[in-house]
């Protein structure tokens, strides 16, 4: 189960990865596929710190594990708490908000299939480690 459980994370990471440095490299193109308009200067050092920034580094905490299988909970952890509070307030936003894009419906389905195998698999991790530390 850790392989399985480490690929997971391991291809969490890499997508964001490749996100952030999307949104990094062509935040024009990035941010009109989810309808944010960037003003000014201001509004692309907002886009490239976080879109760009921040998802990098939710990136490289999603690839910890392939540091060592002692980062794996951690990392599940980690996953499921950002990816709760994504689809919290991405649904938030499906009932307040209105003309929204598909773009922003994929992220959602995205959000929410990361957010459930996040459960899933972070629960199997830690049965898991339940049962080896009372082997």
């Amino acid at each position: 189960m850790p392989r399985r459980t480490s690929l997971f994370c391991y291809v969490v990471g890499l997508m964001y990865l490749a996100l952030g440095m999307w949104c990094a490299i062509s935040p024009e193109k990035t941010s009109a596929v989810v309808g944010f308009e960037l003003i000014g200067g201001a509004g692309m050092s907002e886009f490239l710190t976080v879109y760009g920034g921040l998802e990098i580094g939710m990136g490289m905490i999603f690839l910890l594990p392939f540091f060592g299988e002692r980062f794996l909970e951690y990392t599940l952890l980690v996953c499921v708490l950002i990816h709760a509070n994504l689809v919290f307030f991405r649904t938030l936003s499906f009932v307040f908000y209105s003309d929204i894009g598909s773009g922003t419906y994929k992220l959602a389905m995205g959000e929410w299939v990361i957010f459930l195998l996040g459960i899933i698999l972070y629960r199997t991790t830690l049965k898991s480690s339940a049962s080896k530390r009372n082997s």
